[in-house]
């Protein structure tokens, strides 16, 4: 069999091109019966994929453009590039036209279907951007012939919203293996100093669902309490969300002595930082399957979280929880941990354990499995001239 895969809507970095770039590094097709995989995307997509015999790149003109002409694109010339030279079809990034062999979608993205969450964004593009996504996605979910989810708890979400006739099944990303680093000595609330403050970190975009400002609230509480705590906040920015932060932080840190905005940085870069760290902060409330967070966890790190969405599933009893919403609770969340440095490693190793089982060869294996099952017409020929 030859498998297909759009990456078409997979641009710039983030969780879906991580995705593709550690599927492929650990994908063995050939167990489960396809001699080739030919990848439709951008030429910078296709420059960050592993090089594998079995691995073909494709790019062609249209998806160098903009993202009108990439999606018809994709609705009008893939259909036939993909019936001509494959058996099956794998869509990740969650979206798929009509198509005449199998088709297997991904759903990656919960905020087209968290109405709550979508309304943060009031009348803007974005907003309906997602209102967008969420038919086109839910039309694609209907039609495919697999669907996998990252979480339970997505698959739930969604099963209320879609009728779910295909097959489906749930397989988790996995974890790149230079942010495990086992959990580090833990150091007490004596051993603080301004100087060397207990050291917080948040890696994230920064987005209405994120509420970053609202964990700035929390660290500025605990600094009033005399607490010598300071937190970075990384990641790039949602521009409406971004000026939010800035507000927050000019007015509870001005001079910015322990609440800091770096902004994005490399993904090459994120491992050092989160082993500098020694608490780690997650307060998003949208979320399918939150790379960033099973990363903190692999890099042992003790973890306050907010309890929405598949967050307890992944994390489970190894953190502290709150309402992203509610300072107050925030700040009660990272007061526990950093208070009980027998708590904080206890938390971290528990983490650090429920990391292991996230790989990306398990999630490779899964998922060529599931594709291989999906049953074809195909003759299981090259049917390339």
């Amino acid at each position: 069999m030859i498998l297909g895969l759009d990456a078409s809507n997979l641009v710039g970095g983030g969780g879906g091109l991580t995705h593709l770039t550690r599927f492929l590094a650990a994908a063995e097709p050939l167990e489960h019966g396809f001699t080739r995989v030919i990848v439709w995307a951008r030429g910078e997509t296709l420059d960050r994929l592993p090089e594998r015999a079995w691995l073909e790149r494709v790019s062609e003109p249209a998806l160098e453009a903009g993202r009108l002409r990439r999606l018809l694109w994709q609705r009008r010339r893939l259909p036939r590039l993909a019936a001509s030279s494959c058996d099956v079809l794998f869509a990740p990034g969650g979206s798929a036209a009509r198509h005449r062999i199998p088709v297997v979608v991904m759903c990656r993205n919960m905020l087209p279907f968290e109405p709550n969450e979508r309304r943060r964004y009031g009348l803007s593009w974005m907003s309906l951007r997602l209102a967008l996504l969420r038919r086109a996605q839910g039309s694609s979910f209907r039609r495919a012939d697999g669907l996998i989810f990252l979480t339970r708890y997505a698959q739930e979400i969604v099963a209320r919203q879609v009728p779910l006739a295909t097959r489906w099944t749930v397989i988790p990303h996995g974890v790149d293996e230079a942010f495990r680093c086992k959990p580090r000595p833990q150091r007490s609330s004596q051993d603080w100093t301004e100087r060397e403050p207990l050291r917080l970190l948040y890696v994230s975009i920064v987005d209405v669902y994120k509420h970053q400002w609202q964990v700035a609230d929390a660290v500025a509480t605990l600094r009033a309490e005399g607490l010598p705590v300071a937190i970075d906040f990384v990641g790039p920015a949602y521009a409406p969300a971004l000026a939010r932060l800035r507000g927050a932080l000019d007015r509870l840190d001005p001079g910015g002595r322990f609440l800091r905005y770096v902004g994005p940085v490399g993904y090459s870069d994120l491992p050092q930082l989160e082993h500098a760290a020694e608490l780690f902060v997650f307060a998003s409330s949208c979320e399918n399957m939150p790379n960033v967070l099973l990363e903190a966890m692999a890099a042992g790190l003790p973890i306050a979280c907010a309890a929405n969405g598949p967050m307890p599933e992944i994390l489970g009893d190894a953190g502290a929880y709150f309402d992203p919403e509610r300072p107050t609770e925030i700040a009660t969340a990272i007061r526990r941990l950093a208070l009980d440095p027998t708590l904080r490693g206890e938390c971290a190793a528990r983490a650090y354990e429920r990391a292991e089982s996230y790989t990306w060869s398990r999630c490779a294996r899964e998922t060529l499995a599931f594709i291989a099952s999906i049953p074809t017409s195909s003759t299981r020929r090259d049917r390339r001239p």
